[in-house]
C-alpha cells in the first residue's frame, strides 16, 4: 500500500470519466510505488483536434471523448516525468487495481504500433460509447 492520494486538480479532471474507471484510478494510487496525477480526463473534440495536429494522438475517435480513458503522468520530484520505466510501474498498479475491483482497463503501453504510456481506457467491447 502506498501513501499517495489523488490531488483536488486530479479529481477535478476526472469530473465527467465513468465511474469504473475512476474507481480503477482511486484504488491504483493506493497500490502504486509511483506516484501520479491525472492529466486528462475528459476530452472537447476541439482538443482532441489540437492534439491530433501536434501530434500527440492518432485519433479523433478517443475515449477520452465519451469519458472512458484518462492519462495519467508519473509525479516525481514535484514535476510530471516521462521516463517509460515509471509507467510500467503505474500500469501494474491500474491492473490490480482493475482486477480487484473485478473491471478491465486496457494500457496504451500494451499496444503494439503507437505506445502511449499515460494512457488508460476501458476496453470497448466492454464498454461501448
Amino acid at each position: 500500500m502506498s501513501t499517495f492520494r489523488l490531488s483536488k486538480r486530479s479529481r477535478e479532471r476526472l469530473v465527467g470519466v465513468h465511474p469504473d474507471l475512476v474507481a480503477i484510478v482511486e484504488k491504483a494510487i493506493t497500490l502504486t510505488p509511483v506516484d501520479f496525477v491525472v492529466l486528462d480526463g475528459v476530452r472537447t473534440l476541439a482538443r482532441q483536434k489540437q492534439l491530433l495536429a501536434a501530434g500527440a494522438t492518432r485519433t479523433l475517435d478517443s475515449r477520452h471523448l465519451t469519458g472512458h480513458a484518462v492519462d495519467l503522468g508519473a509525479w516525481v520530484g514535484r514535476e510530471v516525468r516521462w521516463d517509460w520505466p515509471l509507467y510500467r510501474h503505474i500500469a501494474a498498479a491500474m491492473k490490480a487495481a482493475a482486477r480487484s475491483l473485478d473491471l478491465q482497463v486496457d494500457w496504451g503501453g500494451d499496444w503494439t504500433s503507437f505506445k502511449d504510456g499515460p494512457h488508460f481506457q476501458l476496453p470497448r467491447l466492454r464498454y461501448p460509447a
